[in-house]
């Protein structure tokens, strides 16, 4: 490991996992720490609870189709839905940098009231503090969810077999190019928004096409690639996509192209990742392109055999290309 922090270490990447790996789950080594799951499987009194956190420090707070306090909401109550968890409530915890504008943070805490409401989460509990003029980035935000199971539902990689498909519920990499161009000033002749949303209510709809979902997961920071790198290396199969399959959006993948990016590699805060036997794989697609949020759902590829851990993408001349983790930091600050 490296002597000190970089950005890289928080951009869900190579470094953002062997940090992981290396000092979080050696230092404090548990069977829940050690599942490597968007949110904590937990049984208290004979229920079982979903526990998930994050924080968010995105930059600029205001892009898009969200805001950071949209996107608090929204990353907290996904990790708990992709989990197979119905989720129910969250805290939230504010570093607010002395001088923020009343007005900004006003608009911020109604698109979190707002955003919880859309989700049909409850805000139960929270802590501010203020920090010294030039000590934060104006705001920074904490949440942690809390949500149910439904009896017999637990997703997870050892469930993954070679043959089930992958899913994805509609165009990667918005979230990502809308706040770039936000940031640094890029039109891209149309208006492109983040996918910021709740995602409980599409993944309901999903479960009640076919409740023996395997895995699900959102790709956000590291994009689609370094998500489906993390799952091969885990279930220690191969995934194999299609490229042509991946809906892209035109401007994406031109801004993709003039920035020398993969929208593969492109943040998301509105997709999930579903995994199915291929023999469910109609009736899930269905139902997902028959909600709002999944109208432009995709079969993207296929867990296969091997080799173990490895990503590839099949190109339309036949070809393969290997699809490793996002090894540095291809967008800072967009979570």
């Amino acid at each position: 490991m490296s002597e000190t922090i970089i950005l890289a270490h928080g951009a869900g990447g190579t470094l953002s996992h062997e940090l992981v790996d290396k000092l979080f789950v050696k230092a404090f080594a548990n069977a829940h720490v050690e599942a490597l799951e968007d949110s904590a499987r937990l049984g208290v009194g004979g229920e079982h609870l979903a526990f998930t956190t994050d924080s968010f420090v995105v930059s600029p707070i205001f892009f898009p189709g969200g805001d950071i306090g949209k996107l608090a909401v929204c990353g907290t109550v996904n990790d708990l839905a992709v989990s197979g968890a119905v989720p129910r409530f969250l805290s939230l915890g504010l570093i607010i940098e002395e001088g923020f504008a009343m007005v900004s943070l006003r608009r911020i805490v109604e698109s979190i009231a707002a955003t919880a409401r859309a989700a049909g989460v409850a805000i139960v509990t929270g802590d501010t503090k203020v920090v010294n003029r030039g000590a934060a980035d104006q705001i920074f935000i904490n949440t942690s969810g809390i949500g149910f199971f439904p009896a017999g539902r637990e997703l997870g990689v050892a469930k993954l077999r070679p043959g089930d498909r992958v899913l994805i519920n509609g165009y990667v990499g918005d979230h990502g190019i809308a706040v770039l161009s936000k940031r640094e000033g890029l039109a891209f002749g149309t208006s492109l928004e983040s996918d910021c949303a709740p995602l409980g209510g599409l993944i309901a709809t999903m479960f009640e096409a076919f409740p023996g979902i395997r895995l699900m997961r959102d790709p956000t920071r590291g994009g689609v690639a370094s998500t489906l790198n993390e799952i091969a290396a885990q279930a220690r199969l191969g995934i194999e996509l299609v490229d042509e399959a991946v809906p892209v959006r035109d401007q994406v993948a031109g801004a993709c192209e003039m920035l020398g990016f993969d929208p593969l590699y492109v943040a998301n805060e509105g997709k999930v990742l579903a995994f199915v036997p291929e023999e469910h794989c109609d009736a899930v697609l269905a139902a997902m392109r028959s909600h709002p949020l999944g109208e432009a759902a995709a079969a993207i590829g296929e867990v296969i055999s091997g080799p173990a851990g490895r990503v590839t993408v099949r190109t339309p001349y036949g070809a393969h290309r290997i699809l490793d983790m996002l090894a540095g930091d291809l967008l800072p600050r967009i979570c």
